[in-house]
């Protein structure tokens, strides 16, 4: 059975998990790694949901403010024991149904082209691709999406 908790990235679990997504995130993005690591820290996030699968953690993803009205989904991994179960979509509503609770009306991400996998959970949960926003404007690899919720 799956379970989700709330946190916050002081939790152990978090942080090694963000660990592995990093590993595999540094092979995926390849030269690109290291600009895109610079906006991932995830010493301050307040918003972090971990799942768990009998006690094990396998998964992650966290909210933080983006603007007034909506949140930037961050840091989201499901290690690969735990894909193609529908867990990602799991976190990730936990995650929006939270922002809804904070009384933000939106959702912003920002994944890699390099993701297939991520880009089809996105569009599957009723993403929309958007023009790229911050630091990932004019970065051919990334794809940005937004959700009204």
């Amino acid at each position: 059975m799956i379970t989700l908790k709330r946190t916050d990235s002081s939790n152990i679990d978090f942080i090694k998990l963000v660990q592995h997504l990093d590993t595999y995130l540094k092979v995926k993005d390849g030269d690109d790694h290291s600009f895109y690591n610079q906006f991932n820290n995830i010493d301050k996030l307040k918003y972090v949901i971990i799942a768990y699968q009998n006690n094990i953690p396998f998964g992650c993803g966290a909210i933080k403010k983006f603007n007034p009205e909506t949140m930037e989904i961050k840091r989201m991994f499901v290690s690969p024991k735990g894909r193609g179960k529908g867990s990602g979509t799991k976190i990730l509503l936990a995650l929006e149904s939270w922002a809804k609770e904070l009384k933000y009306t939106k959702c912003v991400l920002e994944t890699g082209i390099v993701l297939p996998k991520a880009v089809a959970l996105y569009k599957k949960n009723e993403y929309q691709i958007i023009q790229n926003y911050g630091q990932y404007k004019g970065i051919k690899n990334s794809i940005c999406f937004e959700k009204h919720l």
